[in-house]
């Protein structure tokens, strides 16, 4: 059916759903600001509502609780990074370019320029009982499509094929977090900066060529930590 015959009904129920689904991006645009202006543990949801313009009501239509936000922003990131992983399953661009711009698309949100604001997150995703169960399934999803990026690469002979693809993308997972984690402490340089020098030595670790496996994974997860 197009929206030329669509019945007034089902305007008016696509007109609402537009409705909502743009009201809770504001929220949620407005609470992240709040969050960089205020802190997350300072910025209140009284906060979020008046620099939204709606009632203070109107976002537990949308978000359970603040925290909720946290897991908004979670989605958003993983819809980033399957959007990336299927534009690379669409082209030829070689797995290291694919990585580079990966730091670029993953910390283009204006957070990512405030260390304390990210610290202050990766508190509260870490503390949250109210979240901890979505975040964990979250984060299971997030740990399957990286496995779907390094089987790409070693689908491609860019990748090396001696240590199962699960394994290698818990080694990237833990270079993110860890480099977040730093940086969130130190504040040195840019995050995109400092994601990009990470990936370019977990690089060498995952090129082809390096067939020796470790005895131990640890190494590699150590040096992800601390890039």
């Amino acid at each position: 059916m197009t929206s030329a015959s669509a019945s007034p009904a089902a305007k008016k129920s696509s007109r609402r759903v537009r409705r909502s689904a743009e009201l809770r991006e504001r929220l949620f645009r407005a609470a992240l600001d709040q969050f960089m202006k205020k802190g997350f543990l300072e910025a209140t949801v009284e906060d979020i509502t008046n620099a939204a313009d709606v009632g203070k009501g109107t976002f537990f239509n949308y978000f359970p609780s603040k925290e909720h936000i946290l897991l908004a922003f979670g989605e958003m990131q993983l819809s980033k990074l399957q959007e990336a992983i299927e534009g690379v399953r669409k082209t030829n661009m070689p797995l290291p370019d694919f990585l580079r711009s990966l730091g670029a698309r993953m910390t283009d949100e204006a957070i990512f320029q405030h260390p304390t604001i990210v610290r202050a997150l990766l508190q509260a995703f870490l503390s949250s009982s109210d979240v901890r169960s979505s975040v964990m399934e979250l984060q299971g999803r997030m740990l399957e499509l990286h496995s779907q990026m390094i089987q790409i690469g070693q689908e491609r002979g860019e990748i090396r094929d001696d240590v199962p693809a699960i394994e290698l993308a818990q080694v990237f997972r833990q270079t993110i977090f860890g480099t977040l984690l730093m940086w969130s402490l130190s504040g040195e340089g840019s995050l995109r900066q400092r994601i990009e020098t990470a990936f370019e030595v977990v690089w060498s670790g995952l090129r082809p060529g390096n067939t020796k496996r470790p005895a131990s994974v640890a190494p590699l997860l150590l040096l992800g930590v601390c890039p």
